[in-house]
């Protein structure tokens, strides 16, 4: 299963250091990632396979969701299918 990943906040140390721990703690493989700042604020996009994890697509987000509230950002995930039937025109 393929998943997506969006991060966004201001810009500081140790995001994408703190979404891939999470991830490589679940077994998570990330397969592309894409990162752009404007200005202090910082956004991201990672596509990841869950393909080695014995974990959940619940219990990955819970754990972004955790991570993301220690450091201050919003991280979400989503099911590919789910991210591409909200995003066809």
């Amino acid at each position: 299963m393929k998943a997506i990943v969006s991060v966004i906040g201001l810009d500081m140390p140790g995001i994408v250091a703190a979404v891939s721990g999470v991830l490589a703690q679940h077994k998570v493989n990330i397969t592309d990632i894409s990162q752009s700042y404007a200005q202090e604020f910082f956004t991201m996009i990672m596509v990841v396979d869950f393909e080695t994890s014995n974990s959940t697509l619940k219990e990955v987000d819970q754990d972004l969701k955790e991570a993301g509230e220690t450091i201050g950002v919003f991280i979400s995930i989503q099911h590919e299918d789910v991210f591409r039937a909200m995003h066809r025109i």
